[in-house]
């Protein structure tokens, strides 16, 4: 059945009874079938109910004015059984006797008992099934009564169509009484239109229709639903009909009042109310508004501002729409922290601690990142340059930001960047328009409670833009220490102060950020991960922090750091950490799994016992060493995630010279890739081709994994590597990578990305790199834990990469 609400007020309760506070049921979940199956006891207590007929299955207040009712009903209430109610005869009689009382009434169940503001108590009761009273057996501490069940009938198969009208025919008398009456709440035709069962409704009418106590208990009285249903439809028509007939005399009566009149009288009516209740809302929150104001530190201009919109906001009707607007500006104001500042913890050992603690390796970021605090602390209000912290996904660059905000005890803000296209996210919308709100630099401002917090801008490479405007534009002026000091947003204003906000970005790549936001940043890159690294993360940071996000106490496993780096080796290829953290999360969930279904398993996890639970390795070494035919060769790429190896294949076969190249490749890949052919045309002599092989033979250059756009000019070396090995028919060193640009006259330029091509490199078991004599100076910046085991071959030319790498 149907689960219809109603507040308590629409029961007639008492006055002052705050309605929207509770709300109950007034459909009954019991069936017919469950209260003709309901045991009645054969002594119950009685409770005399003035002024009420209570019917099964229904849900009704009552007050609760005498001492033996309160004991009563709390009695029942904690024994959890029921009692009878049974209507007087004469509202008047205190202490009801026997002949006091009607002799059928309606056994009931508490559902609620109810302290009520002004110290009476209410309950909330249910009937459940009709009685007759026998006789009393007690009157001490309240009544006690014999009683029999008595049982309701239902109308048999023959006369099922007479009673299906007779329910529908109540149920539209009903609904235009509702319809018709001030005194029933609107809520009641919706209770009636959805009970479905046919006896409850009968009952829940009889118990809300406005007939008298003697005529519902003449109703009660009646066994047969149909005819307890015709004697209802009797009231039902009479009262219909008083209704109508009081509605037409007051329409042909109704005086015409015009709209002053009536707006007079309300306002009246309004200015009468708010004298008896002291002051008017309205005048309060104004109040509020003052009051809070006085106690914030804003300058001279916002608290000029302030009270302005304030005297406007006093001369607004509260009805419109502009008022909620101009209430919601004021509000901001107030809850931004206006040169509110928490005081840094200078303590550069302590931070380092907390770098160190939070993060392992990336020493050269945090030695910059103590440097610049070191210098805040010196200077104290240092306008200092932007950072950015650049480098692939899962190195820890947000992370770093919130070490810095616990380094220097400060509050810690983050906004996400990513798909951000409208500029009015930065700089907020003006007040004027629906639903306007501050941009959300100032939105986090206020979140945080704090004008000097710091404020991490993630993702600031994957900021887009469209007709609304250009996002990376409007941050220009938040990202500049010479112009945030008065940061203005348009939802405001007025301008804010940004300049004591340590702002740090993270992006994954620089290509995509625009230039005259690059100028206004550090940068600072967080380049990857060696082997080591990765597993002394894992075991320090990552695999604690899954035993405790999946309730395994540290005592139940353990990881050995063999095991740990066989994890790494074979069941990642990336950068970062990320996905080394979700295998770690994968291998938690199967042995919580086995804790909570009591499985033997061994403590300390083993190489075998990662295969089995984290299945076959991913990735293989050998598959990445093992490719010793002429013109294949290892080139070494930089992605968005990181540094990769790319091999390079090249083939000739019988034709007319004609260039092939596949595999997903950008424009200038392609130009790479002629250029080096244009080069060992020009140079075929040098390298013991015959001319003739280009006429003769079409040659075909391919990069695998064609479903991965790949562009840039770092594979110019590798190319032409791999076609002077098809075309002498002679193999390429094993173990050897390379990277470069090439130019028509065969020289080698620099390239960028170098450390994460390193540790691609080391990743995939390479052991000597060629690279640009230029780029000397990017491995000599690389800590030596980086390059061990690798031997670098700088070179200025093609032939001086050929004479290294082919055999």
């Amino acid at each position: 059945m149907n689960d219809i609400k109603i507040s308590i007020d629409s029961f007639g309760l008492n006055e002052g009874y705050d309605s929207d506070a509770e709300y109950i049921p007034i459909v009954s979940d019991e069936d017919e079938s469950e209260v003709a199956d309901f045991e009645m006891p054969d002594e119950l207590p009685i409770l005399p109910l003035r002024n009420t007929v209570l019917f099964p299955g229904v849900i009704a207040p009552i007050s609760l004015g005498r001492e033996k009712s309160l004991k009563l009903v709390k009695e029942v209430q904690k024994n959890g059984g029921f009692f009878g109610t049974i209507a007087q005869k004469e509202v008047e009689v205190e202490e009801p006797s026997l002949d006091d009382l009607y002799k059928v009434g309606t056994v009931a169940k508490v559902i609620k008992v109810l302290e009520m503001p002004d110290g009476s108590t209410s309950a909330i009761i249910q009937g459940k099934a009709r009685f007759k009273l026998e006789e009393l057996t007690e009157t001490e501490p309240y009544l006690k009564a014999k009683v029999s069940q008595l049982l309701d009938v239902t109308p048999d198969s023959d006369e099922s169509r007479d009673y299906e009208a007779l329910v529908s025919s109540l149920k539209d008398l009903s609904l235009r009484i509702i319809k018709y009456s001030s005194n029933l709440p609107p809520e009641a035709s919706f209770a009636v239109k959805n009970i479905e069962s046919s006896t409850f409704l009968i009952n829940f009418i009889c118990s809300n229709t406005e007939i008298s106590v003697k005529e519902k208990q003449g109703l009660l009285r009646i066994d047969e639903l149909k005819a307890r249903g015709m004697k209802l439809l009797e009231h039902l028509t009479r009262e219909v009909q008083l209704l109508e007939l009081k509605n037409d005399i007051q329409s042909k009566v109704k005086l015409d009042i015009d709209q002053q009149q009536r707006e007079y009288m309300l306002h009246q009516q309004m200015k009468t109310i708010q004298d008896e209740l002291g002051s008017s809302p309205i005048e309060q929150e104004v109040r509020e508004l003052k009051e809070k104001a006085e106690k914030k530190k804003w300058g001279k201009e916002v608290a000029d501002l302030f009270f302005k919109e304030v005297d406007k906001l006093e001369r607004l009707n509260p009805a419109t729409g502009e008022y909620s607007v101009q209430y919601n500006y004021l509000q901001t104001l107030l809850d931004l922290p206006w040169n509110e500042y928490t005081e840094d913890k200078f303590d550069m050992v302590s931070a380092e601690e907390i770098l160190d603690r939070d993060h392992f390796g990336l020493d050269g970021v945090k030695e910059r990142i103590l440097e610049h605090l070191a210098v805040l602390k010196l200077k104290g209000d240092l306008k200092s340059p932007i950072i950015c912290l650049y480098g692939p996904p899962g190195v820890g660059k947000t992370s770093l930001g919130k070490s810095v905000a616990d380094a220097l005890d400060r509050k810690y803000a983050r906004m996400s960047l990513g798909g951000v296209h409208d500029e009015s996210e930065i700089r907020g919308h003006r007040k004027t328009y629906i639903g306007a709100m501050p941009g959300r630099i100032i939105q986090n401002v206020k979140k945080a409670g704090s004008s000097n917090p710091v404020f991490i801008l993630d993702e600031i490479d994957k900021i887009g833009s469209s007709n609304h405007g250009d996002p990376a534009a409007a941050l220009l002026e938040v990202l500049d220490p010479e112009q945030n000091e008065n940061f203005h947003d348009n939802f405001l204003e007025v301008d804010y102060d940004l300049s004591k906000v340590i702002f740090i970005a993270t992006a994954n790549t620089l290509s995509t950020i625009s230039q005259p936001l690059l100028d206004r940043m550090e940068l600072i890159e967080v380049s990857g991960y060696i082997l080591d690294e990765k597993t002394e993360i894992a075991k320090r940071h990552l695999w604690p922090k899954q035993l405790e996000n999946h309730g395994i106490p540290k005592s139940k496993l353990t990881l050995s750091k063999k095991t740990m780096s066989f994890i790494v080796e074979n069941y990642t290829r990336e950068s970062g950490v990320r996905e080394l953290n979700k295998n770690l999360a994968k291998l938690a969930r199967k042995y919580a799994l086995k804790i909570a279904t009591d499985k033997e398993f061994k403590k300390a996890i083993s190489i075998d016992d990662i295969k089995e639970n984290l299945g076959i390795e991913k990735f293989s070494k050998e598959k990445w060493q093992d490719l010793h035919v002429p013109g294949v060769v290892t080139g070494l790429a930089w992605t968005a995630v990181g540094g990769e190896i790319l091999f390079i294949e090249s083939s000739t076969s019988k034709g007319n010279g004609k260039l092939t190249l596949t595999g997903n490749l950008g424009d200038v890949m392609k130009e790479s890739a002629v250029l080096a052919l244009e080069y060992i045309k020009s140079n075929c002599k040098n390298f013991g081709i015959d001319a003739k092989m280009f006429d003769e033979n079409n040659i075909h250059v391919h990069v695998p994994e064609g479903a991965i756009p790949k562009d840039g000019p770092s594979a110019g070396i590798t190319m032409a590597t791999a076609l002077v090995s098809t075309f002498t028919g002679r193999k390429v060193k094993k173990r050897i990578a390379m990277t470069g640009e090439i130019t028509l006259r065969g020289k080698v330029l620099p390239v960028g990305g170098i450390k994460e091509k390193i540790l691609a490199a080391k990743r995939a078991g390479i052991k000597e790199i060629v690279l640009s004599k230029t780029n000397m100076k990017d491995v000599s910046e690389i800590k030596d834990i980086y390059i061990e085991g690798l031997d670098f071959h700088y070179v200025d030319n093609i032939k001086e990469v050929l004479d290294v790498a082919i055999m």
